[in-house]
């Protein structure tokens, strides 16, 4: 069976609270981000 992935592109706070979410539903699912600059947001 294949393992479920995300892939997010975009480190700003949607996409980022879009994987949090994601990864809350399902703690299997593998989830990389890609962003251009080397930030990505983090809320508090």
């Amino acid at each position: 069976m294949a393992k479920e992935r995300l892939i997010v592109i975009g480190g700003n706070a949607a996409g980022m609270s879009a994987a949090s979410q994601a990864g809350r539903h399902n703690p299997k699912l593998q989830i990389l981000a890609f962003e251009q600059s080397p930030h990505v947001s983090y809320s508090a």
